[in-house]
């Protein structure tokens, strides 16, 4: 087997060599078909001088090989192109894992040198006008598809060149895949939706790959066609299916160290677009404080995510984020401002079977005693694992009527009180 590799090794040197030598450097300018071609022509001259007996269909794949080399993302593309894979980590060369089904499992497939990984990773940066390089040793970058891309190299990664590709989903997850899949109850659902078109400003928090931007895009999808909505965010990945939609994307800065415009710019400028709905794909910085101005000087049912464990974290994250806008303002204040603008968190949790669901709605109260006050409207209560190592579980409504229940009403959503009730209990078992 090493000797047949080492071959087909040596062979695509050779080819990748006379290619090079032949279009001198000008695959860009070369239509793709042409190179294909003349790939294939190669590959036969090739094996011919060489006198190498090979299958037709070990052709087929050097070719294919050679091909994703010259022209694409080299060993890349084959994970790229498997629907299943969510997200790939290239720790270095030889050591790539994959996320398939919530689960990390180490892939077959290797690049053959730091040499090979880092022209891949050129190719990604260089084709949305960005470098990677000492000087500039972190990129974030998007890949055509809209999957995101985070790059460290050496120095700063010591065992070579690193990539982590979080990969964008063709279809975008829909409610009754939520549903189906025992993320969220029926009633939930119509909760939700009555609080997004009653305007109602809803955050929804979790952690890292908890699937935070999948429900905020299902939130989005109830916002009502007639309305304009202005989506913010540091790589676009919202699919909106609104007509009315402007979306605005942050740039980091130039080799210069200029230019970069940030979330926070993007938020303030907003305000000047005449947004019936803004929606910040993440609140990370100062642009919290500037979210909660909006969402309370009639900016209603504005939306965005936020890195925190359950609902109280969410509250003193925002609080936090606000601090870092640099406004000397006391922690009173920026309660209060909390309070009377955030009206729901979802929160969002990945389970140790990699499972994602949605474990909490809570309804902030507003401020008291120079705290925020929050109920919790529906609970997930995970009841253990079945034989299989799946989380089990059910969703309970706990009996609480929202507070902003009438308001939802008069804006005509109206909502049964049935489905607050907890002798409604709807089984939450189910597998992302």
């Amino acid at each position: 087997m090493g000797g047949h590799v080492n071959t087909h090794v040596a062979l695509r040197g050779k080819v990748h060599q006379r290619l090079v030598e032949e279009l001198a450097q000008a695959t860009d300018s070369v239509p793709p078909e042409v190179v294909r071609q003349r790939i294939a022509e190669l590959l036969n001259d090739v094996i011919t001088e060489q006198n190498i007996t090979m299958s037709r269909p070990d052709r087929l794949r050097l070719v294919e090989i050679l091909i994703n080399d010259v022209l694409g993302l080299g060993p890349l593309e084959e994970l790229l192109a498997s629907e299943e894979i969510t997200e790939i980590m290239i720790n270095s060369y030889k050591q790539i894992y994959v996320e398939q089904h919530g689960k990390l499992t180490l892939s077959p497939v290797t690049f053959e040198s730091d040499q090979q990984l880092m022209q891949v990773i050129d190719r990604i940066v260089s084709s949305i006008g960005r470098r990677v390089d000492e000087s500039s040793p972190m990129v974030d970058a998007r890949l055509k598809d809209g999957s995101r891309v985070n790059v460290i190299i050496p120095p700063l990664a010591l065992r070579g060149p690193t990539m982590t590709i979080r990969k964008f989903a063709k279809e975008a997850l829909t409610i009754d895949d939520l549903i189906k899949y025992g993320s969220i109850t029926e009633d939930m659902v119509r909760f939700l939706r009555a609080c997004v078109r009653g305007k109602m400003n809803v955050v929804v928090s979790g952690g890292t790959g908890s699937g935070k931007t999948t429900t905020l895009n299902i939130l989005s999808s109830f916002i009502p066609e007639d309305e304009r909505i202005v989506t913010i965010e540091d790589a676009a990945e919202l699919q909106l299916r609104q007509d009315h939609v402007v979306t605005l994307e942050t740039r980091p800065a130039n080799v210069e160290g200029r230019g970069r415009v940030s979330i926070r710019d993007l938020v303030i400028n907003s305000l000047r677009m005449r947004p019936d709905r803004i929606v910040v794909g993440e609140c990370r910085g100062g642009e919290a404080l500037d979210m909660l101005q909006a969402m309370n000087t009639g900016h209603d049912g504005s939306l965005t995510t936020l890195h925190a464990n359950n609902a109280h974290d969410c509250i003193s994250r925002l609080e936090t984020l606000v601090l870092m806008a640099g406004a000397e303002l006391p922690s009173r204040a920026i309660r209060e401002q909390i309070g009377s603008a955030v009206n729901v968190v979802v929160q969002q949790s990945r389970l140790r079977d990699g499972t994602r669901k949605i474990v909490s709605i809570t309804e902030v109260l507003g401020c008291e005693n120079n705290e925020v006050r929050l109920q919790d409207i529906f609970t997930y209560k995970q009841a253990g694992v079945d034989d299989d190592g799946k989380v089990v579980g059910s969703y309970m409504p706990t009996g609480v009527l929202p507070t902003f229940l009438e308001h939802l009403t008069t804006s005509g959503e109206e909502l049964s009180e049935d489905i607050f009730q907890p002798i409604h209990v709807m089984d939450g078992v189910g597998s992302a």
